[in-house]
């Protein structure tokens, strides 16, 4: 069987994407750590000795490496690339990485699709939501439906476009779970742990984001300074727990900013 796909990383995506697709010999994959091939011979997958044996036929690539090695996964693969080839960068990286990505495999007679994966690879596997942006995009869509990938959405054709909307968005996800961290450590600490949740489970409104976003930035227009005076108290207050503000510093500042603002436009009517 003609072998369809070759992944560059063979972590916890990679062996999870393949195992799902039962991709076996339609697969072939490299991964800089030669562990690996022990989970590429458990799914039946060629694993590789070198990169360039990797991507020798396939005319999909998934790149599926670590952040930090992403661009140069790019860089130094891409002249091993068959002709027209393209390139899944899959990594969570930022726009203006995918860009200079995409100017290595496309110097290189490569076409190169920036993907943005929005959810974690498990539970979701091949239902994991993708989103492709790249002149290139409408051919990757069709060649990860046809390996299994079930939630595929194109944003456009501009290199970077999927990529910011995964950054932006982390923004939130990853800011809430960093929050979250620093509040339960002092509501550890204090030894309210239970009032807290449950004061949250209270006050919190089942409502959609466009109308979460547009009231939260009112709230800090209007109460903006307010907001910081009592956002430094609340940082005191973490402080005597034991606990770093790390995350409530960042917000007395923005809300002072937000406020500052709509203060300065008052003085100036």
């Amino acid at each position: 069987m003609t072998c369809d796909v070759a992944l560059i990383g063979y972590g916890e995506a990679g062996s999870t994407f393949a195992l799902a697709g039962d991709w076996r010999e339609r697969a072939s994959a490299f991964d800089i750590d030669p562990t690996s091939n022990v989970a590429m011979s458990a799914a039946g997958i060629a694993g590789c000795a070198s990169a360039a044996e990797a991507l020798a036929g396939p005319p999909l690539i998934l790149s599926l490496v670590t952040a930090d090695h992403a661009l140069a996964a790019a860089e130094n693969y891409a002249p091993l690339l068959r002709s027209g080839a393209i390139w899944c960068d899959m990594n969570s990286v930022a726009p203006e990485t995918k860009r200079a990505a995409a100017a290595a495999v496309e110097a290189a007679g490569g076409r190169y699709v920036d993907v943005a994966v929005l959810a974690p690879v498990n539970p979701a596997r091949l239902a994991v939501p993708l989103l492709l942006a790249g002149t290139a995009a409408q051919q990757a869509l069709a060649g990860l439906a046809q390996l299994g990938f079930a939630k595929i959405r194109i944003v456009g054709d501009e290199i970077g476009r999927a990529s910011a909307i995964k950054m932006i968005r982390s923004v939130m996800v990853k800011g809430i779970e960093a929050l979250t961290a620093e509040m339960m450590a002092a509501a550890s600490a204090a030894g309210v742990v239970d009032e807290v949740l449950g004061s949250l489970d209270t006050s919190e409104k089942a409502i959609g984001w466009q109308e979460r976003a547009a009231y939260n930035l009112e709230r800090m227009r209007t109460h903006g300074l307010r907001r910081a005076a009592e956002m430094e108290e609340v940082a005191k207050t973490l402080v005597s727990l034991n606990v770093a503000p790390m995350m409530t510093e960042g917000t007395i500042v923005r809300q002072r900013e937000m406020g500052s603002v709509t203060k300065q436009k008052e003085k100036a009517v």
